[in-house]
């Protein structure tokens, strides 16, 4: 594994870091890359959630918080300069063992520091069963990103109010909640910021590299999409119903537009993870009839596993019928 240093370390906004990943997994084919990085207070919510649904977009402006959207699935995550952000390239793409593979990486390193860290869930590391850590990955040509937190002493009750939604109510109990469940290092460890990151750079890679000040600017080109307004956005679906469930894959929300109870549209929102692009798979769906039979019979040719992590034809089914 290489650790990926920048010549210049002073600090860039997320989006910087996120086409470092990009440049990484594109330009950099060979071998498993392996860098930390973090960022001023900032929110990142997943591909496929709508901004409104998860950001407190009054707090976040007014407490001048970024916000800003990557390409991976899963949830909304808030970020400042004591959540230590890892980044894991990888050399091939393999759905079945992208998150054991490198969350086991970094949960050894706990283990190395006398925690009782251990991989929980889809993709979460705890500490004596709290939250730690959370991750997503996404698939790059046939390479994989997978990034994710690490919480070193983040302030939680801004995390609270930068992700939830603008409700009083909802933020109060959600503080209180999230204070049972999520921990941070320093709640566990007496440990410098600077002796913990060179912990994980240790346990983790065996050498390194430095990019040059023409990968910088390449990386400077990729980061102008991930600013776009469009990206950031997106585009809030037209739907005639909307349907909901939790399923092993995350939180689904599927809306459709019908006419005359055909498919005209069909959008699905939630915190899932991507293997392959979701438009192509929910294109099968247009111009159909909204039955059961119907859907039915083209996830009978068309495996749903192809397209969304831990999602199967039944959830899928039971969510829209």
């Amino acid at each position: 594994m290489i650790y990926v240093n920048y010549p210049d370390p002073k600090t860039e906004r997320l989006t910087f870091y996120l086409a470092t990943e990009e440049y990484l997994a594109k330009n950099y084919p060979e071998n498993e890359y392996f860098f930390m990085w973090q960022v001023e207070p900032t929110v990142i919510f997943g591909r496929n959630q709508l901004i409104e649904n998860e950001v407190n977009l009054d707090y976040v402006k007014r407490n001048n918080i970024s916000f800003y959207r990557r390409k991976s699935g899963g949830g909304c995550v808030y970020s400042d300069s004591s959540n230590i952000m890892m980044s894991f390239i990888t050399p091939s793409f393999s759905k079945d063992f992208v998150f054991n593979k490198y969350l086991e990486k970094m949960v050894d390193a706990l283990k190395r520091l006398g925690l009782n860290a251990y991989f929980s869930g889809r993709n979460d590391i705890l500490i004596d069963e709290m939250k730690v850590s959370g991750n997503a990955f996404y698939r790059v040509n046939n390479r994989s990103v997978v990034h994710g937190t690490m919480l070193y002493n983040t302030d939680l009750s801004v995390m609270v109010k930068a992700i939830t939604p603008d409700n009083e109510k909802l933020i109060s109990k959600g503080i209180d909640s999230v204070r049972s469940r999520v921990t941070n290092v320093l709640d566990h460890l007496d440990i410098s910021l600077d002796n913990f990151k060179n912990h994980f750079k240790v346990s983790i890679s065996d050498s390194d590299i430095t990019l040059t000040e023409t990968d910088i600017l390449e990386i400077r080109k990729i980061e102008k999409m991930y600013l776009k307004p469009e990206f950031i956005f997106g585009k809030n679906p037209n739907y005639t119903i909307k349907k909901k469930g939790k399923t092993e894959a995350g939180i689904i929300e599927i809306t459709l537009e019908l006419k005359n109870n055909i498919v005209k549209s069909i959008d699905m929102l939630g915190d899932y993870f991507l293997i392959e692009d979701i438009t192509e798979f929910l294109e099968l769906f247009i111009n159909k009839e909204f039955t059961l039979e119907a859907f039915s019979k083209i996830l009978e040719k068309n495996d749903i596993h192809d397209y969304v992590y831990n999602l199967d034809k039944k959830q899928f089914l039971n969510i829209l019928f």
